[in-house]
């Protein structure tokens, strides 16, 4: 009787853990006012080049939690969040964090002068045909998406948000908390 009451609490407490998580995540995402996602959500693949000429799809980031942000240089709430990506970037790349930039319809001469500008190292994806926005269905910039480890849509804003702060970087901690992907 033991043992199996011993199990009940170990599969309860197994199986709890990612409900648990997820009901902290939602809450996170609350606080940072972003639309959370139904669990089975999956993004629009994308690919496309970067601003140095290498080629981005969102399927070879899986495995990683991407924080996709569309915006342009011309976009005056975008401009403050550039540095946040960056820190972002910077502090979090290693532990499996990649933020790209998918930039709305300007050319390779803006974007590489705007990244030299904020000093931007993080990936700037060109989007000259708009195909990319169009295809996550962007209608105001900044917006950003955050994808899971395991390539689920998570969460969106629209609208610039404090990426530097506590309730972002937990959001972005729980979701590097999260298994891996296996690979298919």
């Amino acid at each position: 009787m033991k043992r199996i009451a011993g199990l009940l609490i170990a599969m309860v407490t197994i199986l709890g853990a990612p409900q648990a998580r997820g009901a902290e995540v939602a809450e996170l995402l609350r606080k940072l006012n972003l639309t959370a996602y139904s669990r089975g959500t999956k993004p629009p693949e994308f690919n496309g080049t970067t601003a140095e000429g290498r080629t981005l799809s969102l399927a070879s980031l899986r495995g990683k939690v991407v924080l996709l942000n569309f915006w342009a240089s011309w976009c005056q709430e975008c401009r403050p969040e550039m540095p946040m990506f960056e820190r972002l970037h910077r502090e979090l790349a290693a532990q499996g964090l990649s933020v790209v930039g998918i930039n709305a319809r300007e050319g390779t001469v803006a974007i590489r002068a705007y990244a030299k500008e904020l000093s931007l190292t993080f990936p700037l994806v060109l989007d000259s045909k708009g195909e990319i926005n169009a295809a996550y269905g962007v209608i105001g910039l900044p917006t950003t998406f955050l994808v899971g480890r395991e390539g689920r849509a998570v969460a969106l804003a629209v609208g610039p948000r404090e990426w530097s702060g506590e309730h972002a970087r937990a959001i972005i901690r729980a979701l590097l908390a999260e298994p891996k992907a296996l690979k298919r």
